[in-house]
């Protein structure tokens, strides 16, 4: 495959990893990379970012949400926006390019509108949502469910390690908890959604691609798992009247693996904590986790009915009592047909004719977007084995590049679709 770049493109890139490094430099740790929701470096960012929109030629705001927005009017004032756009805040210890680069590439490709003079059929908003990660209060897309208008109010007494609460940090911020309404699209003030953003996996890398359509969101459901048996003396108990139930829940996570890779769907148990806990003591009750995710909602929960049916299994023939309780479900999010028609034509734009599609198995704002809009993603090849959430996070100067005009391709192949289907700024779906 021969790669087609427009000139300025590399130039671009550099500038866009420059600000990637920029903003990364934005820490509450000189250790490490760590920017939530609500905090001095939250207020830092969304600045520095409303600088570059403002200097892109578009006329910058901070919503109130807390995310940071900026809008280039189409060949009307006041049409409905193309929304393009990622996250600006991290993980502890997080890497530069999740939800960042993303932000960057939306302000670039706007930019290259204005400067050109080029007015679309449509408006083109960029944002920076904020607590994508939900790494402070434990509530992810807050910033992107307040724009969807989603934001769910007894979320305001969820607190951080502190004890801060979300209602008394948003305060602290000088944002109005009252005025968070405000922050909420309607769908007919919407074109769509587009994002681009790491892929977080190996898959590009493997098959030395640079880019990726993506077909859906992963559907997660996670759980807290318990299975229970009979403490007892690790020297006098023979083996034949254990009832241990370690050694039940430890077969039961292999069980959950086997059943992952036989069905496509990717199983986790990230947290496993024997009772009592003496070195000598059988143990008498396991608390463990699950992280169900896959393609499509079916397969997820055709993956937990096998991993449930093990569990009863295993436990009737140990003599061990299982209990499973749901803490988290996010049903699967498919990117719209024609967004992803568009996005395919950015990245033929760049010279790949077959473009790669991936499901993402992260989850991303797009899904709390999808409630109100049409959304759609492009993945950029991530380096070091896929790695994401971690120092070790890398892109190349030459895939940025191709990010960067597969992104504004994929622009204007829907400001095509919506000239050919005007109806389409009236939020139809």
């Amino acid at each position: 495959m021969t790669s087609r770049l427009a000139p300025d493109s590399l130039t671009v890139a550099e500038r866009v990893l420059d600000r990637c490094d920029e903003l990364a430099a934005i820490s509450s740790s000189p250790e490490l990379l760590e920017r939530v929701h609500l905090s001095p470096e939250h207020r830092k960012a969304n600045d520095l970012a409303a600088g570059w929109m403002e200097e892109a030629g578009l006329t910058a705001w901070q919503d109130a949400g807390g995310n940071q927005c900026a809008r280039l009017e189409g060949v009307d004032p006041g049409l409905p926006a193309l929304l393009l756009g990622s996250h600006l805040d991290t993980v502890r210890d997080a890497g530069r390019y999740d939800g960042m680069l993303g932000v960057l590439l939306a302000i670039e490709v706007a930019a290259r509108f204005a400067r050109r003079g080029e007015r679309l059929p449509f408006a083109l908003e960029v944002v920076g949502f904020t607590d994508e990660e939900g790494t402070r209060f434990g509530n992810a897309l807050l910033g992107s469910r307040a724009l969807a208008g989603e934001f769910d109010p007894e979320w305001w007494e969820s607190r951080d390690r502190d004890g801060l609460t979300l209602r008394e940090a948003l305060i602290d911020f000088g944002l109005d908890p009252s005025r968070i309404p405000g922050a909420a699209r309607r769908p007919e003030s919407l074109v769509g959604y587009l994002e681009v953003h790491i892929e977080q996996g190996p898959y590009l890398e493997d098959a030395d691609r640079a880019l990726a359509v993506v077909s859906s969101i992963a559907g997660a459901r996670r759980f807290e798992f318990t299975m229970t048996g009979v403490a007892g003396h690790a020297g006098g108990t023979p083996y034949d009247r254990r009832r241990d139930a370690l050694v039940g829940a430890s077969e039961l996570v292999v069980g959950i693996e086997e059943i992952g890779r036989g069905s496509g769907v990717i199983a986790t148990v990230g947290r496993l904590q024997a009772f009592p806990g003496g070195v000598n003591v059988i143990p008498g009750r396991v608390d463990f986790s699950l992280d169900l995710r896959a393609e499509s909602d079916e397969d997820r929960d055709r993956a937990l009915a096998d991993i449930r049916r093990r569990a009863r299994e295993i436990a009737e023939r140990r003599g061990l009592r299982f209990e499973s309780r749901e803490i988290y479900r996010a049903d699967s999010t498919p990117c719209a047909e024609w967004l992803r028609d568009a996005v395919a034509s950015g990245i033929r734009h760049t010279g790949d004719a077959e473009p790669m599609t991936l499901w993402s198995r992260a989850g991303h704002d797009g899904m709390a977007v999808s409630a109100v809009t049409d959304i759609a993603m492009l993945f950029v090849r991530c380096g070091n084995g896929g790695i994401s959430h971690h120092p070790d996070e890398a892109v190349t100067l030459q895939d940025v590049a191709l990010a960067l005009d597969a992104f504004e391709a994929a622009v204007l192949a829907v400001a095509d679709r919506v000239r050919a289907e005007p109806e389409r700024l009236g939020g139809a779906r």
